[in-house]
């Protein structure tokens, strides 16, 4: 089968797509014949060596397909199932993939394989930053970074189902007529707006309940001048490299603020968890409450290039591969 490689931490150029041994079930394991294969930022992190994996390597960690294999000992699954994953084990980057069971969800008739793949990492990032890490409250205020993205979309329309006033941050006016059209309450454009200045303008000077930061070092600061006292960050993510380490008492001096650095693995830790997250997502889809555009696609072979598009922030939503 065809899958992608790297032999060395680098730049899209290290990436290759190489025949390999078609993967075997072992005990607790499903193989998956993959129709679409999401394509996400912790990727290019793993590409780049910002975290660290044993080379040589294949890269992804999220796809959906049909069950073709099941191991000793799996009982929820069967062949023929609909299935998908979305926290590994890396190696999604191929036309089979074998999974443990139980980091695997099933996928409910009404939800394609595309908007899975498309969907499922980043809908279920944004299910626990917005229902479990800062349980969103009908109105308060919530800045949502990166709003024109795979998770800040699904971010948006979530967060005003919910009730709250959405602040999104976008890097362009045309991201901004996106998130706009998707419900946002106010949009920032960070490329010319100060943000923590236009934040403190919208909330009459008190800040922001919340920042959902999955930027990293280039809004840090933002997101802590932005929110009011007591108020929650968020960071999530890095998409433009590490946040800074800082001293603790900047946070006594802000305001008394909370600082945390979620993972979906550790909202997810548990078979019973990781379903119930996915059939909230899976429910928010097919009732229409959230919106899955459709996403971008590359065929395997390009994987390289969606790597250039996603780094050089080309593109807007989500961008699958199809095998």
């Amino acid at each position: 089968m065809k899958a992608v490689r790297i032999s060395e931490a680098g730049g899209p150029d290290v990436i290759r797509v190489e025949d390999v041994a078609a993967p075997a079930a072992g005990p607790g394991e499903i193989v998956i014949r993959q129709r679409a294969i999401g394509v996400n930022f912790i990727d290019t992190y793993h590409r780049t060596g910002l975290y660290p994996i044993a080379l040589p390597s294949g890269l992804g960690l999220e796809g959906a397909g049909d069950v073709i294999e099941v191991g000793a000992g799996v009982e929820r699954f069967k062949v023929g199932d609909r299935a998908g994953f979305c926290s590994g084990p890396i190696g999604a980057y191929a036309e089979m993939h074998a999974v443990p069971a139980a980091r695997a969800v099933k996928i409910p008739e009404g939800v394609s394989d595309g908007i899975a793949a498309a969907s499922m990492l980043k809908g279920m990032t944004a299910r626990y930053l917005l229902k479990r890490t800062f349980p969103l409250k009908p109105g308060e205020f919530a800045v949502i970074h990166a709003a024109a993205g795979g998770v800040g979309q699904i971010a948006v329309q979530w967060a005003k189902h919910i009730g709250a006033v959405v602040i999104a941050v976008v890097g362009s006016a045309a991201k901004g007529e996106i998130v706009k059209a998707l419900g946002a309450d106010h949009v920032i454009d960070s490329s010319h707006e100060d943000i923590a200045k236009r934040v403190r303008e919208i909330t009459s000077g008190e800040g922001a309940h919340v920042s959902y930061d999955g930027v990293g070092k280039d809004t840090f600061n933002a997101s802590l001048d932005c929110l009011r006292p007591l108020g929650m960050f968020v960071s999530f993510g890095n998409a433009s490299g590490p946040a800074p380490a800082f001293e603790p008492g900047i946070l006594a001096a802000k305001g008394s603020l909370f600082f945390t650095r979620p993972t979906l693995f550790t909202y997810t830790r548990t078979p019973e968890l990781l379903q119930e997250t996915a059939d909230d997502l899976f429910d928010v889809i097919a009732k229409g409450i959230v919106k899955i555009a459709a996403p971008t696609r590359y065929a395997l072979a390009d994987a390289a290039q969606a790597h250039r598009d996603l780094e050089a922030r080309k593109t807007t939503g989500s961008l699958v591969l199809t095998p």
